[in-house]
């Protein structure tokens, strides 16, 4: 876990850039100038070099920097934390080699990125360096040949690396046979003793990482962004709500960007937490603090069901955990466990309301190009293909003009209320057709309610007759299409569950007229 903060009320003190060497002119300056004068780590002898640190420590301390540095895997960052860490809790050495046997990273905070020494020269040394002077020190302390011993080590440690990419390229490989197997196996239930689970489970771990991947793109944040409904609804929300806002603590849920939670600050916040796995986290600290938010907005990279926050309980929880067909990704399901874990009673989620409905579609142009053009492709018979097409749900922005009935919502949720268990769901409903017509397919989207405890309630809809959004419409087409006249009930019944093999994606079973069919949405 990173979390991001600044407790100075300022803009705080000047990292020294690691990256940047500036360059070797500084680190021939720290290690031979007789005016250099380095605190010890764990005591408070003064010595001349760097090189004379390090030793001190390994001799008169029995730590030595550079394996820490190695044990934990440090980038520059993580090196600076562990310094001002040591620094500011004055930890004795055995205290230190404790954590690293734990794999304990009690320096894990943006709070130790601040120095505890002004001009620290532990802190303006490169790492690249520092491993350059751990050969001397070794060599000091141990010898030429302690030294030879290391160079050899290293060489080793290289191979090993190597071997262990290729290792991974193996396993990416392999990941993608799973993958094909899945898709094979899709409709198929994986029962709970079947020897395929272990390889399941881990199926899903990568799937899960690689999900969190797809959010470090900068492509997906920008199009949420323009998304006017859904970012300007969320800005209205809280911008004519500012009372529900005032002196609250907050907490963001997939914070991306932080532009939910600067909107939370603007509207009053006391504190504000916004956590998020992707590596967005990244740059949405640089824009709070470009923002002057620091103070305000915490950021904690990581998943909510792994992270501490730095609060016990908060009184609102906000978040945009909308995919596809509202349930697609299983974002909702972070949302309910931090809804259960931290929201303060008498506390809120907002979005508080949703709901899904349906709706005929009459298209056969469509339903023509993506389904009959398989019986005739340049002369030859493809129909087969169709067995494997209709099953996939597809997302696109629908013409309303298609629309041949009135929607009917088949389920919705209370967000302060719902349990996990209710995500999955069956439900009857009857569509009240409006035009005689070929029913193409059925349509599904979302409404979405900010209501709770509002003076100014705000809402909006993904449907086809409202403004796009970048959710757009599920259309589920009907493979024969059913005649229906003008006044008729079309009666239906829609089974909706997680995919077993990846439970982010969804299959969704629709019984209509004499025709069932399981689509899935991913």
């Amino acid at each position: 876990m990173a979390e991001y903060t600044d407790h100075d009320g300022g803009a705080g003190e000047e990292v020294p850039d690691l990256s940047d060497s500036d360059d070797d002119e500084q680190w021939e300056w720290t290690e031979e100038s007789s005016d250099t004068s380095i605190v010890c780590l764990f005591c408070d002898r003064s010595l001349n070099s760097i090189s004379d640190t390090l030793q001190h420590c390994l001799a008169e301390h029995d730590v030595h920097i550079p394996d820490l540095v190695k044990k934990f895997s440090l980038d520059d960052y993580g090196y600076i934390k562990m310094i001002n860490y040591i620094r500011s809790k004055k930890c004795s050495g055995e205290s230190l080699l404790q954590c690293a046997n734990n794999g304990v990273f009690p320096w894990d905070s943006d709070d130790y990125m601040r120095p505890v020494l002004p001009d620290d020269p532990l802190l303006q040394i490169d790492l690249e360096d520092l491993c350059g002077v751990e050969a001397m020190v070794l060599g000091q302390a141990c010898g030429g040949q302690a030294a030879d011993l290391l160079q050899r080590t290293q060489q080793a440690e290289e191979r090993a690396l190597r071997s262990e990419e290729a290792l991974a390229r193996a396993m990416e490989d392999l990941h993608k046979l799973k993958l094909l197997a899945q898709g094979l196996v899709l409709n198929a239930d994986t029962s709970r003793g079947s020897p395929a689970c272990g390889a399941i489970a881990e199926l899903r771990e990568e799937e899960d990482e690689a999900y969190f991947d797809s959010y470090g793109h900068y492509s997906i944040h920008e199009e949420m962004l323009k998304d006017k409904v859904r970012t300007e609804s969320y800005r209205d929300f809280m911008h004519l709500n500012q009372d529900v806002f005032k002196d609250k603590v907050v907490l963001d849920v997939g914070c991306g960007t932080g532009i939910l939670s600067m909107f939370a600050a603007r509207a009053g916040a006391r504190k504000v937490i916004g956590v998020d796995q992707s590596e967005i986290i990244y740059q949405a600290m640089d824009i709070v603090r470009s923002n002057n938010l620091h103070e305000t907005i915490t950021l904690i990279k990581g998943r909510i069901e792994e992270v501490t926050l730095p609060v016990e309980k908060v009184d609102i929880i906000i978040s945009e955990w909308m995919g596809y067909f509202l349930l697609f990704e299983s974002m909702l399901d972070s949302v309910l466990y931090a809804r259960d874990m931290y929201l303060a009673e008498g506390g809120s989620v907002y979005p508080d309301g949703c709901n899904i409905s349906l709706a005929a579609v009459g298209d056969t142009e469509k339903h023509q190009d993506r389904i009959a053009f398989w019986e005739d492709v340049y002369g030859f018979q493809m129909a087969c293909m169709k067995k494997a097409v209709v099953p996939e749900a597809v997302v696109q922005v629908l013409n309303p003009d298609t629309l041949i009935s009135e929607p009917a919502v088949i389920q919705m949720f209370d967000c302060n209320k719902v349990c996990l268990s209710e995500l999955e769901f069956t439900s009857d409903f009857t569509l009240k057709v409006t035009k005689t017509a070929q029913c193409t397919a059925v349509v599904g989207y979302f409404d979405i309610f900010f209501d709770r405890s509002c003076g100014n309630k705000v809402m909006f809809s993904t449907g086809p007759q409202c403004t796009k959004t970048h959710w757009k419409q599920t259309l589920f087409l009907i493979e024969n299409p059913i005649p229906v006249q003008s006044g008729e009930d079309l009666q239906g019944k829609i089974t909706v569950r997680k995919n077993r093999k990846d439970p982010r994606a969804l299959l969704i079973t629709l019984e209509i007229a004499d025709r069932k069919q399981t689509y899935s949405v991913q």
